[in-house]
């Protein structure tokens, strides 16, 4: 079967429909990219053809490269350009070939698709909710390397395309028709033949105004004054977000200063060299890895146990409806399930319910949702202090407050009137689960289920399962976090499991240099430039000293002498006990919060007095390392312990779990692929001898790297 197919009407109106019979989307994968050329090729070799509609056979138009393909192919600059070249070259002819094209988008065109898009002399989008418009390369470590850099300013002007390079922004079809990068949008059933009465209207419109001899870049050449300024502004814009991490935005402004000033054939091949450069580097291997495959494997459910049916959730109860309680319960009423939302008094529940009517409310007032939709999903939510209402529902999650015998009492209350298949989830971040499933009569059917806060916004679910935890409750549970468009990672049982455990080791790593007379500031600033949302003093008042100091206390209480102290933990106790500056929800902690509006939180002027700031400060890069390694090594160490054995789910956990730096791809993207595996080690190893031993890794690692083992 063909990827392209013509039909060619009375009128010498050509529909050229691109349905790649090699999966469910088109893309541009090499073998589609040479079919395109051919097909543009005899459509303008042939005198009938009077114009042509590109369009789809697929529910989308194109939804970019084939990145998976892009990673088998032979990872040099010249492999790599050649097909860059050859898609410049394509459309090219399809812009200089003397017939006008028209771009029938009925679904969503991203990357390489719009860039496809861009490169015909009009677009014309179907009003497809679904469909979205944009290009999203950045997030990947790449950028547009299809034209779109250079088709995109010369379309829009340099200032109003670069949100939409450097942001990945995306765009349903009217927005992206404001902006300037799609012509016309009509109803589905009138897609085809809007294209078709374009043509027949404009039959001389096959010159882009790129290509005519007086084109000049819409609101300013680059040397003017205006856009002379909005490089400078872009320029501190990437380094105030990404702390200079970044070098796929990066190259896109200078694909854009360099490209812009030049012949448009000339600034293609501009942006073919800098796609090419960061095609073949770390980063964006690291990136695409991650934020495309593994993403995609994951919210796929690609390692669901196999043989158990699929689960659609219908009712499910949530115990206790503080904020992560009452998150959740948004996340599956607006999922379309029936939610019991359980307090112990109905004043709790009904604000954990009020919660979902205040994000529902912003939906509506950002178009998102319609207020009758909304009135139905609030009807979704049942708020009560009566257990029997959790009848007939096939989950119920427990977030409560974490102390056991607590959780022991509301499980055995909610499994006294569940029905005999229904699964029971604890959604404790630290807690063992096997621990907590002795409190159920069927262990079997327990499992953890570790949201992450604010739960609306955070994509994550670590799946915990307990030493008794069956396949098919596993297999359920994915369901269901997949019902909930959430991403989920599987672990073992353990103390803090994966995400919590190493989270810990960055705030803690941050205390241990400020006992080492480290400047806060110093601290601070490091863990951000190191690619860390915040630092690590600033993380440990938001999630709170209090916490860490229960949760610390009540794990050296449950391993005794097996506890393993950290540097960090005097800074806790000093703060907690001593100082009673217990975190940002009390206004004290590492920083002052002020509580006039809009006044700034500054660091704390008394932690000089209980922490001196040492006469030698170590450099920037030492900081870095010791934040980053002390996350990386921790996490070799559950890996160790078959705590959790995938790579991927590794790499996705740490992202989207704790916030791990992004440009790396992942905690073990940046062991393997940005520090490289022997390097690391070396590393390592001189920090467990200047540090402790908490930087020594496992001897597994060192076998693997002995034996030229990855771990993908």
């Amino acid at each position: 079967m063909s990827t392209f197919t013509q039909e060619i009407d009375a009128q010498g109106l050509a529909v050229l429909t691109w349905n790649d019979p090699n999966g469910p989307v088109n893309s541009l994968a090499q073998s589609a990219v040479l079919a395109l050329g051919k097909a543009i090729d005899d459509l303008l070799a042939n005198d009938a053809v009077k114009g042509i509609v590109l369009t789809s056979g697929k529910a989308d138009f194109v939804v970019g490269a084939n990145l998976k393909e892009i990673q088998t192919m032979p990872q040099n600059a010249e492999t790599v350009l050649n097909f860059v070249r050859s898609l410049h070259a394509i459309t090219r002819r399809m812009e200089q070939g003397g017939k006008p094209i028209v771009a029938a988008m009925n679904g969503t065109a991203l990357g390489g698709g719009m860039e496809v898009a861009l490169a015909c002399h009009h677009r014309i989008a179907a009003d497809n909710p679904k469909a979205v418009f944009g290009f999203p390369e950045v997030n990947l470590g790449l950028l547009p390397g299809g034209g779109g850099t250079q088709r995109l300013a010369r379309m829009l002007g340099i200032q109003a395309a670069m949100p939409w390079l450097l942001q990945a922004t995306q765009a349903k079809a009217k927005e992206a028709q404001a902006a300037g990068f799609i012509n016309a949008v009509v109803p589905a059933e009138q897609l085809i033949s809007a294209a078709k009465e374009w043509l027949l209207a404009n039959p001389a419109a096959c010159v882009q105004p790129w290509d005519e001899k007086k084109f000049k870049l819409p609101n300013g050449e680059v040397q003017s004054a205006k856009v002379a300024q909005v490089f400078m502004g872009a320029e501190a814009m990437l380094r105030q977000k990404g702390m200079g991490n970044y070098r796929a935005p990066q190259l896109i402004l200078q694909a854009l200063y360099e490209g812009c000033q030049v012949p448009f054939d000339a600034s293609l091949e501009i942006e073919a060299r800098y796609f090419t450069e960061l095609l073949l580097s770390d980063q964006a291997k690291a990136m695409i890895r991650t934020f495309f495959v593994a993403l995609q494997d994951a919210n796929k459910l690609k390692n669901r146990p196999q043989g158990v049916d699929k689960k659609q959730f219908q009712k499910i109860g949530i115990l206790g409806a503080g904020m992560m309680g009452a998150g959740i319960a948004y996340a599956a009423a607006i999922s379309g399930m029936q939610v019991v939302l359980l307090d112990s008094t109905q004043t709790a529940a009904d604000k954990g319910k009020a919660y979902s009517d205040e994000l529902l409310k912003k939906r509506v007032a950002r178009g998102k949702m319609t207020a009758e939709k909304a009135t139905i999903t609030l009807a979704h939510i049942l708020p009560t202090t009566d257990f029997k209402d959790l009848k007939g529902c096939e989950l119920v999650i427990e977030a409560v407050f974490e102390e056991r015998t607590i959780k022991a009492e509301v499980t055995a209350r909610a499994e006294a009137v569940l029905a005999d298949d229904a699964i029971f989830a604890s959604n404790t971040s630290t807690l063992p689960i096997t621990g907590l499933a002795e409190a159920s009569k069927r262990p079997a059917q327990f499992i953890g289920l570790h949201f992450f806060s604010p739960v609306d916004k955070m994509p994550l679910v670590e799946i915990i399962l307990g030493q008794q935890t069956n396949q098919q409750t596993l297999a359920w549970a994915l369901d269901f976090v997949q019902q909930i468009k959430k991403t989920p990672i599987t672990v073992n049982d353990s103390r803090g499991f994966y995400t919590s455990r190493v989270f810990k080791t960055y705030v803690l790593e941050g205390m241990a240099l400020l006992q080492e007379g480290v400047a806060p500031a110093l601290i601070e600033n490091a863990g951000k430039l190191a690619g860390m949302p915040v630092g690590p003093l600033t993380l440990s008042d938001e999630v709170s000293l209090e916490l860490m100091d229960r949760i610390g206390r009540q794990t050296q209480q449950d391993l005794g002498a097996a506890y393993v102290p950290h540097p960090g933990d005097a800074v806790v106790q000093t703060m907690v006990h001593e100082l009673k500056r217990i975190g940002k929800k009390a206004g004290v902690g590492f920083y002052t919060y002020p509580t006039e509006p809009g006044a700034k939180k500054t660091l704390w002027t008394g932690l000089a007095e209980h922490f001196p700031v040492a006469t030698q400060q170590p450099d920037v890069e030492t900081v870095k390392q010791r934040l980053l390694y002390a996350q990386a090594v921790e996490a070799l160490h559950c890996r160790a312990e078959g705590v959790i054995t995938r790579a991927h789910e590794m790499d996705i956990g740490s992202i989207f779990g704790w916030g791990f730096a992004a440009h790396t791809g992942g905690v073990i993207s940046f062991i393997e692929t940005i520090e490289g595996l022997a390097s690391f080690i070396a590393n390592a190893d001189a920090l467990a001898e200047r540090c402790g031993n908490r930087f020594r890794i496992p001897e597994s690692v060192r076998d693997m790297a002995a034996a030229g083992r990855s771990f993908y």
